[in-house]
C-alpha cells in the first residue's frame, strides 16, 4: 500500500522502522511488567489492543491520510513488545525441561507455516478481494489468539512471588539494572542475548522482497495486470521465507539435542547459510530461483532464532526471564530498524535491489565471525543451569 501510494522504497523502510524500533525503547518497561504480573494476561491484553489497531488501518483510503499508517504501526509494535517476551517466557512453564528445544521448534514451525500459508493466501485474497479483506482477516487472527490463550491453564511462579505491580514501578529502573547484572555474570548467556541481533538480513529482507517483487519477479499470467502480478510475486517470496523457516529448525533440531555446544554450533552455521542464500538472491534469474534462495537463507535464520531462544530458556531463571527476553527482543528490533531503513535509503539513491541483496549476504559473514569468536570463550558454563 505504501509503495503504491508514495512510490518510494524509503516509505516502506520507514514503516518497518516504526514496526520494530519502538520495541527497543518499550522493552525495559515490558520486561518489568512481564516479571511482575501474569504473562497470560499480558498476552491477551496485547492481542485485543491489536484487533482495534489493525481495524483502524481500514481508514487509510488515500495518499492524504497515509500518515495514519505510521502511528498505527507504532502502537501495534508497542503491543508486540509486551506480547513476544511473555510468550517466550512462558514456554518453560508449559513444557518439561528436556522438551524445551522441541517446544521452540514446534513454535517456530507454527509461526513459519502461518507465514508461508498466510503470505500465499494473503496475496490471493488481496488480489481478488482487495487489501481491506486482508486487514480484517489480520484483526480476526489476533482475536483468535486471545481466545486460545484465555483457555490455557498453567502456573506462573514469578507472579506469585512478587508484590502487586504499581504505576510507579513502571518508572523504577532498578529491576532493569538487576537484570543487566544477571546477564553480565555469564559471558555465554550475554552472547546468546545478542544472537538474534546478528540476523542482519531480517530488516532488509522485507524491503527487498517488496521492491524485487515489483521490479524483477512479478507473477505473470494472461489477463493479470502488473499491480496484481507484483502482489502475488511478493506473496510467493514471503511464502518461501516461511517455508525456509519451517525446514531449518526441523532439520537442525534433530542434530542439536540438548547440547549447549551443538546449539551454539548450529547458530554459527545458521549465519553462514543466511550469507549464502542472500548472496545468491542477488543473481537470481527467475521468481522460482529467488524463492529457493530465500528458503535456504531463512532456513538458517530460523535455526539461529530457535537455538538462541532455547539457550536463553535453558540458562535463565524464571524470575529474570521476562527481562532477559525483553532485552533479547529489544536489541534485535533495534538492528532490524537500522538495517531496513538503510536498505530503503540506498535503494532510493539508485543502488539496485540485486546489489543490496548480495551485499546483505556478504555482511552476514560479520556476525558469523563474531559468533565464532564467542564460541572460543570456553566450554564450561560459569553458572549452572537452574530448575524452575
Amino acid at each position: 500500500m505504501l509503495l503504491q501510494l508514495t512510490g518510494r522504497a524509503s516509505s516502506v523502510a520507514l514503516a518497518l522502522v516504526l514496526q520494530v524500533l519502538p520495541q527497543t525503547f518499550v522493552v525495559p518497561t515490558a520486561g518489568v511488567v512481564n516479571d511482575r504480573v501474569r504473562r497470560k494476561w499480558v498476552m491477551i491484553a496485547a492481542d485485543l489492543a491489536r484487533v482495534v489497531i489493525v481495524l483502524a488501518m481500514l481508514l487509510v483510503r488515500s495518499r492524504s491520510v497515509i500518515w495514519m499508517v505510521y502511528p498505527l504501526l507504532l502502537l501495534e509494535t508497542v503491543m508486540a513488545a509486551f506480547f513476544e517476551p511473555a510468550r517466550n517466557a512462558v514456554i518453560p512453564n508449559i513444557t518439561r525441561r528436556e522438551d524445551i528445544l522441541l517446544a521452540n521448534t514446534l513454535s517456530s514451525t507454527t509461526w513459519s507455516v502461518n507465514l508461508m500459508v498466510g503470505a500465499a493466501l494473503g496475496g490471493v485474497v488481496a488480489a481478488l478481494l482487495g487489501r481491506d479483506a486482508v486487514f480484517i482477516l489480520n484483526a480476526l487472527s489476533f482475536l483468535a489468539s486471545a481466545v486460545l490463550i484465555a483457555g490455557m491453564r498453567f502456573e506462573e511462579p514469578h507472579a506469585d512471588a512478587t508484590p502487586t505491580l504499581r504505576i510507579r514501578d513502571l518508572f523504577n529502573y532498578s529491576p532493569i539494572l538487576e537484570g543487566m547484572r544477571y546477564v553480565r555474570k555469564d559471558r555465554k548467556l550475554l552472547a546468546a542475548v545478542f544472537a538474534k541481533s546478528g540476523e542482519w538480513m531480517i530488516g532488509p529482507s522485507w524491503v527487498l522482497i517488496t521492491v524485487m517483487a515489483y521490479r524483477y519477479f512479478p507473477l505473470r499470467s494472461p489477463g493479470m495486470d502488473a499491480q496484481r502480478g507484483a502482489m502475488l510475486g511478493m506473496s510467493m517470496l514471503v511464502a518461501s521465507r516461511g517455508l525456509g523457516a519451517i525446514i531449518g529448525p526441523l532439520f537442525s533440531a534433530r542434530l542439536a539435542g540438548q547440547s549447549d555446544r551443538r546449539l551454539r554450533l548450529g547458530i554459527f552455521f545458521g549465519y553462514l547459510t543466511v550469507a549464502v542464500g542472500y548472496a545468491a538472491l542477488g543473481s537470481a534469474s527467475s521468481l522460482w530461483v529467488a524463492c529457493l534462495c530465500l528458503t535456504l537463507a531463512h532456513g538458517g535464520g530460523s535455526t539461529v532464532w530457535v537455538f538462541s531462544t532455547s539457550l536463553l530458556q535453558l540458562n535463565t531463571e524464571d524470575r529474570f526471564r521476562g527481562r532477559v527476553f525483553a532485552a533479547d527482543l529489544g536489541f534485535c528490533m533495534l538492528v532490524i530498524a537500522i538495517t531496513s531503513y538503510l536498505c530503503g535509503v540506498f535503494l532510493d539513491w539508485g543502488v539496485s535491489a540485486r546489489t543490496m541483496a548480495t551485499a546483505t549476504g556478504l555482511l552476514m559473514l560479520v556476525p558469523a565471525s563474531l559468533w565464532g569468536w564467542t564460541m572460543r570463550l570456553g566450554t564450561n558454563d560459569q553458572r549452572p543451569r537452574t530448575k524452575d
